[in-house]
């Protein structure tokens, strides 16, 4: 009887280490003005375990979060500014909000540093560094500056900005993002050379093979973006460590039922 208890017990350890981690895109998207406060808030509230977010630089080197280049898609007004080609006075002034309600008018393009004061305790931000290695100085003192650096993972499509990110921080994780299957075999084991933590691919390029590869290198996978619960238990079965989604709190509870 103690035996069969002991092998319960296994089992369930087990199972609970294989969960993965939700991160939710650009906070909490589906329902709030993506990579503002109000939707990181509400990714937090919404029992995300982590909160993914864009940066790029600004004319006056201040980290902004923001997905595109320019203001145009997420910013209401005809006022269509570039962000590392405009101070950040002016695109504070912009609603990054109304596009997605009236409750959410005024919503500011935030500065990072207000993101990463949004992190509770045990949770994680993941930055994706949108703009070249310029940012990495400010983004150093920041995450300095902030005292929750422990706390803070970076991603970026960028090969050499984001090996020279794990360089600048390496007491954090740091991944390479990709969503094409082309050298990816070679890119895997470079980033392993690389010290990179791991790598966060396109959720339709991700095969069990591709998971075992990056076991042996010993690097983590995290995918994005899924909101299927089928296929985001498959990929967690697989072994995938880290799954973003637009829809953290529903799909935490859709997979709980597979």
């Amino acid at each position: 009887m103690k035996i069969q208890i002991t092998s319960i017990l296994l089992l369930f350890t087990m199972s609970l280490m294989a969960q993965s981690t939700i991160i939710a895109h650009r906070g909490a998207s589906h329902f709030a003005p993506e990579n503002t406060v109000a939707s990181a808030k509400m990714a937090w509230q919404l029992g995300a375990d982590a909160v993914e977010l864009d940066i790029h630089l600004s004319k006056d080197h201040r980290l902004m979060v923001i997905h595109d280049s320019s203001t145009k898609r997420t910013c209401s007004g005809k006022t269509n500014l570039v962000i590392k080609k405009t101070p950040s006075i002016l695109l504070r002034d912009l609603d990054a909000g109304s596009w997605k309600g009236e409750k959410f008018k005024g919503e500011k393009i935030p500065y990072l540093k207000e993101m990463i004061a949004t992190i509770p305790k045990g949770k994680q931000l993941v930055v994706e560094i949108k703009c070249g290695k310029e940012v990495l100085p400010e983004l150093k003192k920041c995450v300095n500056k902030s005292g929750k650096a422990s706390q803070i993972v970076f991603i970026c499509f960028d090969w050499d900005v984001i090996v020279q990110a794990q360089k600048e921080f390496p007491n954090n994780k740091c991944y390479w993002l990709s969503s094409s299957k082309s050298g990816l075999n070679k890119k895997i084991k470079l980033a392993a050379e690389n010290g990179l933590a791991g790598v966060d691919l396109k959720y339709s390029i991700i095969t069990k093979e591709v998971v075992n590869l990056a076991k042996e290198n010993h690097l983590e996978v995290l995918t994005w973006t899924v909101d299927n619960p089928k296929k985001a238990k498959k990929l967690e079965k697989m072994g995938v460590i880290g799954i973003t989604t637009n829809r953290p709190k529903w799909l935490k509870e859709e997979m709980a039922k597979l």
